[in-house]
């Protein structure tokens, strides 16, 4: 599964760990969190988010 990185503060959200403070389970891919997921760093949508190139 691809990470994405935040474009306002470059926070990574890796599948693997996923984001278990906000709610979303190791394994969980990026398209699979809810439209309503915030950066748990600056609060920003996913809309903000981008894949990471490898």
């Amino acid at each position: 599964m691809k990470k994405y990185i935040c474009t306002v503060c470059d926070w990574v959200y890796d599948p693997e760990v996923g984001d278990p403070e906000g709610g979303i389970a190791p394994g969980t891919a990026f398209e699979d969190i809810p439209e309503d997921w915030v950066c748990p760093v600056c609060g920003v949508g996913k809309e903000d988010f981008q894949p990471v190139e490898d």
